[in-house]
């Protein structure tokens, strides 16, 4: 498997798990633990119950539906959270795309403009643009994967091709 197919796999199961978490009540995420997915597995740790609360809540809506009624469990007052680290730490690409990066060219770049919804017309200019701004993306040596994503972010928002990517909703 290339680079960008890891990237995307562990952000996909990120998500996934992430999402669990979420609906599970453990970030307070969803309403605290709402659906009836929350409802079967309460009490449950791991990631199967994890997986089997969000796909229940995910396929018959009722998580949703809960939300908007107030039933289900679902509270909607609470603060929404994540407790799940950043997928660029969590993948360790982190130095991968630092490496790419200051190269101004390479898989691991590719597969973060991809992440960042960057058409393949931009990838290039996105390239460029990020390894001319290096040092503002990589402050130093123990930069966090949240930090390089706000700074690429901020990058992005100054750049008028780029803008239009960074000023997406996530």
């Amino acid at each position: 498997m290339n680079i960008k197919g890891l990237l995307l796999s562990l952000l996909c199961a990120t998500s996934v798990a992430a999402t669990a978490a979420e609906e599970s009540g453990d970030t307070g995420g969803g309403g605290g633990g709402c659906g009836w997915g929350n409802m079967v597995w309460e009490g449950k740790r791991g990631l199967p119950p994890y997986l089997l609360a969000s796909t229940t809540n995910a396929t018959s809506g009722n998580a949703t539906f809960g939300m908007t009624s107030g039933t289900n469990g679902c509270d909607t007052t609470k603060r929404i959270g994540y407790g799940g680290k950043s997928w660029l730490g969590l993948a360790g690409m982190i130095d991968s795309i630092a490496e790419d990066m200051a190269q101004g060219q390479g898989e691991a770049l590719d597969a973060y403009a991809t992440l960042l919804g960057v058409e393949q017309a931009d990838r290039a200019h996105f390239a460029k643009v990020t390894h001319d701004n290096f040092e503002r993306i990589f402050t130093r040596q123990d930069v966090t994967g949240e930090e390089v994503v706000a700074a690429t972010l901020q990058v992005m928002r100054q750049d008028p091709r780029l803008a239009r990517y960074a000023n997406q909703p996530a």
